[in-house]
């Protein structure tokens, strides 16, 4: 009972005491379609998260998957941006229907719901953790494959809605070389094993950068640490990707399904392999 998370659907304890069962799992909207739910977390911001997972999302979609990304991040959004959207497709008495990016990439956001996108969300933590569910429960997500859950950074409100709320297959974690990675990224791993959820692996961003003139590789945050600590964990390192002004330009300009995706195929493998 000390580590119970309070989502009995994952648990194998069968002496629960006098403490009846019951799932916490959110009821999705009655027309959606979802196979495979994935979480994209960081246990700090600026490593780069959203942009890897809209990384994941292009990617799968290359390979013919239908594709959703479900932006979690209300105080911080960035999904409309990557991908070029402005508003959903519409909305019926059954629910909202996303919106909809030029390579057919399903993306939620709260942003897509603000009369003016630089408006802050000024709201306390369970009325977001509240946005994100109803993200779940009201939207409209058609035969999606693979659902991306772009997390807020930390272990708060938010993380702990989706993970007890939203029927989680798997946890990838973002992270940059610092000498924090340590202690940041056992808090994430730590969070998603309290919840039952596995971790598939972690994603280094901002890992180098190549010099222009003589392709030396050049470790701006110094040398990665992360391998002991995924050693340690007994996770794998899935990708490591660079630093590149290309990706910052394509996603400020909503291009990021242009973006070249083949540093993506290791942490493919581990979503596919779920």
């Amino acid at each position: 009972m000390s580590s119970c998370s309070g989502n009995c659907s994952s648990c194998s304890s069968s002496d629960c005491g006098d403490r009846k069962k019951e799932s916490l799992l959110a009821q999705p909207n009655p027309k959606s379609n979802v196979k495979k739910v994935i979480a994209v977390v960081s246990g700090k911001g600026g490593v780069g998260k959203s942009t890897v997972t809209s990384m994941l999302a292009v990617a799968m979609a290359k390979k013919g998957k239908r594709v959703g990304v479900l932006d979690a991040d209300i105080t911080g959004p960035s999904a409309p941006t990557a991908f070029g959207v402005t508003e959903c497709q519409g909305a019926t008495e059954g629910g909202l229907y996303p919106a909809l990016s030029k390579g057919g990439i399903q993306v939620m956001s709260i942003n897509l719901l603000l009369d003016d996108p630089a408006s802050p969300v000024v709201w306390r933590g369970p009325v977001i953790a509240g946005a994100v569910k109803q993200f779940w429960t009201d939207v409209i997500w058609e035969n999606v494959d693979y659902l991306f859950v772009d997390m807020p950074p930390g272990t708060g409100d938010v993380p702990l809605t989706v993970f007890q709320s939203l029927p989680v297959d798997g946890v990838v974690i973002v992270t940059s070389p610092q000498d924090l990675v340590s202690m940041i990224v056992t808090k994430a791993v730590k969070m998603a094993n309290m919840m039952h959820i596995p971790v598939l692996g972690f994603v280094e961003n901002y890992s180098y950068l190549t010099c222009p003139d003589c392709g030396k590789k050049m470790y701006v945050f110094g040398e990665s640490k992360l391998d002991a600590v995924a050693a340690e964990l007994g996770l794998p390192v899935l990708a490591r990707l660079p630093i590149d002004p290309a990706v910052a330009t394509h996603f400020d300009n909503g291009e990021m399904e242009e973006v070249d995706t083949d540093a993506m195929e290791d942490v493919l493998k581990a979503v596919e392999e779920i």
